[in-house]
């Protein structure tokens, strides 16, 4: 049947029903409805952005649904390495053990550094960051904690602890953008407290030396003791002591042996210059070390045990309170944005938009099952968008056509608003038919009761 002859069939037929007082009234977009003027305007590549212009900002999901259980970490219980072996040795002469040569690895910040924020001009860069010197002054500056950050007032905390100092000025700068402030500065380390070597026995001063952000040779770090203070170097001994294995040299090598001299020292090495082979008071100075190396483990192990209750109550807290949203949301006690569909949708109805996202109208079209194109009209789908003022009386149907299927990439641009209406026409051989399906019965009904009114 052509279009034309289909037009008169469906005149015809609506003549007939108005005359037998039966009227079929199908949904359309009109001009003008209830007071409001309707302004007609089609979705294309350029008007879309004018669509999307309509300022929305999609509902966020509560807190607890971005927080996780994470404690406020291990106090004081860093990595620990294994119970050691004691040292042994002889009165013999002194023969040189030396480790494997290693690659020196970059200065990782650790618990317990200090970190300045220093402009290009030498001055703190904290003093131009408003209120951040009321909590740290410069000369203070910023410790970093046993959960691995630095806590830097009005901007929260970072974590840099395990990271290069490029990496943490990069984490800090992060967090200063993320609170619009984007200044000049670097980040420095002021006081290097997270790694170090021991050193004892015959030397200027016993103690630990930090290592820096410049690899520690052997060299250095006994210059930094105060030097080998023993009588005789020929008969002493430097012995260094490292993940469970002793090693030693004699002293006078670190005049005539570069591979001494120049030994890089790694975090918790020990050293004990040793005097004409006193194993006994070098055997204290290790037990010493490994005494301290069982407690920091048992500290360890009982943090952890602490972390692992604290974490046990923050995530039954957090699953509470989204089992708690879950429920009010489910019944609808919880603020929601929707879009409503009508006319020849798979499903009328209402579609909540998602949460911290936009959502557009492929997707919400889509997801509800789109529409039957038997008897929906691509060629004739609607997004109405009423006015954003209680007084507008004006309403914006968008329309978008769809018989070219092409056209429906615009949908997947288009982003929906709160109350839009996604409305689908009828196909016109549906109108017809639903017409004279409802008509039928009522036609045969008058003529077979003689109703003169059936022309």
């Amino acid at each position: 049947m052509h279009h034309n002859s289909l037009r008169a069939l469906l005149l015809g037929t609506c003549l007939t029903l108005s005359g037998c007082g039966v009227t079929y009234h199908s949904p359309t977009v009109q001009s003008q409805a209830a007071g409001l003027d309707v302004s007609v305007v089609e979705i294309t590549a350029s008007s879309v952005k004018q669509a999307n212009s309509a300022p929305y900002v999609p509902l966020s999901l509560p807190d607890a649904f971005h927080a996780i259980a994470g404690g406020t970490g291990l106090r004081g219980a860093g990595a620990v390495p294994d119970m050691p072996e004691g040292p042994t040795g002889s009165r013999e002469q002194i023969a040189t053990r030396l480790p494997a040569l290693v690659t020196p690895q970059r200065y990782e910040i650790g618990v317990g550094d200090v970190v300045l924020l220093v402009t290009k001009s030498g001055a703190s860069t904290i003093e131009e960051l408003g209120g951040l010197l009321t909590a740290q002054t410069q000369r203070q500056g910023f410790t970093v904690r046993d959960n691995g950050m630095i806590a830097l007032p009005d901007i929260g905390q970072v974590k840099v602890a395990g990271k290069t100092v490029e990496a943490a000025e990069d984490a800090v700068f992060q967090a200063l953008v993320a609170k619009n402030i984007d200044p000049a500065f670097s980040l420095e380390i002021a006081e290097f407290n997270s790694r170090h070597v021991a050193i004892g026995g015959k030397v200027g001063r016993a103690g630990l030396v930090p290592l820096t952000l410049q690899p520690l040779r052997l060299g250095d770090a006994l210059a930094q003791a105060g030097g080998v203070v023993a009588s005789d170097t020929g008969a002493t001994a430097i012995r260094l002591y490292r993940d469970g294995t002793l090693y030693q040299m004699p002293a006078s090598a670190l005049r005539s042996d570069a591979r001494v001299r120049d030994l890089t020292l790694l975090s918790g090495d020990a050293i004990y210059v040793d005097e004409t082979y006193d194993l006994d008071r070098a055997l204290a100075f290790y037990e010493a070390q490994i005494a301290a190396i069982g407690l920091k483990r048992s500290a360890r192990l009982h943090a952890l045990s602490e972390l692992r209750a604290e974490m046990s109550v923050q995530r039954d807290t957090l699953e509470e309170r989204r089992a708690n949203f879950t429920s009010r949301r489910a019944l609808d006690a919880e603020p929601r944005d929707y879009v409503y569909l009508t006319g020849e949708v798979a499903r009328q109805g209402r579609v909540a938009l998602p949460y911290g996202r936009q959502a557009s109208l492929a997707d919400v079209l889509y997801n509800e099952g789109g529409f039957d194109t038997r008897t929906g009209d691509p060629a004739q789908i609607y997004v109405i968008r009423p006015g954003t003022d209680a007084d507008d009386t004006t309403v914006t149907a968008w329309h978008l056509d769809a018989t070219n299927v092409i056209n429906i990439t615009l949908a997947t641009r288009m982003q929906m608003r709160p109350n839009d209406i996604v409305f689908i026409e009828e196909q016109p051989i549906t109108k017809w038919s639903r017409a004279f399906e409802q008509a039928f019965p009522i036609l045969i009904n008058k003529s077979v009761n003689g109703d003169s009114g059936v022309p």
